[in-house]
């Protein structure tokens, strides 16, 4: 098994490190208008209340260009510059704060053009990330390599790389992305066999949200578990916050990193003598504004529900009208169906602050 996340280069994107052994960091995009900075701005933030750590862009002229300084001045998390074919638009970015570049230096102009943004990312502190899509491959790649395979992501990725290198540039990230799961699985394990410049993982236009954070999952999460990946994005055509929850869920799954709670919920049965699904629905998006990593548990049997999910540190059972609030599988109360879920949420908070308040301690000994 490839384990490369340690052996990656670092760098910089603002105050966050990449690659080298650093967290893998999460990442999203911006869908509202960068030429209007309130509207991305209070999306930014948003998705930093989410648990984003890094967000892009996209920069289709010099208003948006230009918009990036009150972005990036008032901006929570470090801003990533997504350009494409105008060099000048990256050199403007820089210059009003951007942290960093997406780029594709084949398609930028020439040599002198890829010279101009180099010299321009240099002077800023910024790097560089190429990426490599399946549907935007060259022509002369697709035509040797047989296809929009592996190969030809990461014999395409390889030419960016070299453009860059040629500028004396290293400060670079890579990604390789195919709408296909497999394709991006296997041209990820490539590349970790070929370069230790930091890869950026994601599975290109997954789709909505339950199919695409599905693919995802299976893409992300099957080369985070391998070692490979040091930041990503999950990439749905859905609101921004949700891939950021959904990335976090995969971190979570992957034992990688914990922020927020994990919710654990039986599929219902016909034993099932609660609205199990209507109480998950409307405990999920009080539950998502916690960011203590904390283990609850929505179990619809009295009798089996603590017992199930006694490594909860709270846990909630109903049936015929009334339920159980539980902590590591004993039961501490008894409580009407009505009350179940304000009851349940007390205690969730207040574990939510018992953990802060020990972590607190902890990092101050």
């Amino acid at each position: 098994m490839i384990n490369t996340r340690d052996k990656t280069r670092r760098i910089m994107v603002g105050s966050m490190p990449v690659g080298s052994g650093a967290p893998v960091a999460v990442q999203s995009m911006t869908n509202t208008d960068t030429r209007d900075p309130e509207a991305t701005l209070a999306q930014i933030r948003s998705l930093a209340e989410a648990g984003c750590e890094l967000v892009r862009c996209a920069v289709p002229d010099l208003e948006a260009a230009a918009a990036f300084e009150p972005i990036t001045q008032a901006s929570p998390l470090p801003v990533i510059a997504d350009v494409h074919f105008d060099p000048a638009l990256a050199v403007a970015a820089l210059e009003n704060g951007a942290a960093s570049l997406r780029i594709n230096p084949g398609n930028i102009g020439g040599q002198a053009a890829v010279k101009r943004v180099v010299d321009a990312a240099k002077a800023a502190g910024a790097p560089i990330r190429v990426g490599a899509n399946s549907g935007s491959l060259p022509k002369d790649v697709l035509e040797r390599c047989g296809g929009p395979g592996p190969e030809a992501l990461v014999e395409a990725a390889l030419g960016h790389v070299r453009l860059l290198e040629e500028q004396g540039f290293d400060q670079i990230k890579v990604s390789l992305k195919s709408s296909s799961v497999l394709t991006t699985i296997e041209a990820c394990r490539l590349w970790a066999q070929r370069s230790d410049y930091p890869q950026h993982l994601g599975v290109t236009e997954a789709g909505g949200l339950l199919a695409g954070a599905i693919k995802s999952a299976v893409g992300i999460g099957a080369l985070l578990m391998e070692g490979i990946g040091d930041t990503f994005r999950v990439s749905l055509t859905a609101n921004p916050v949700r891939e950021v929850e959904a990335a976090w869920h995969i971190l979570r799954a992957c034992g990688l990193r914990q922020r927020g709670v994990e919710i654990i919920s039986c599929p219902t049965c016909g034993r099932t003598e609660i609205d199990l699904m209507g109480l998950l629905e409307k405990a999920e998006p009080e539950l998502a504004k916690i960011e203590a990593p904390l283990t609850v548990a929505i179990m619809g049997c009295v009798v089996n529900g603590p017992g199930e999910a006694k490594h909860a540190q709270v846990g909630l059972a109903g049936g015929r009208g009334q339920g159980v609030i539980f902590a590591h599988g004993e039961i501490i109360k008894k409580v009407p169906e009505a009350d179940l879920l304000d009851e349940f949420m007390k205690e969730v908070r207040r574990a939510a602050q018992e953990y802060s308040t020990n972590h607190s301690e902890q990092s101050e000994q």
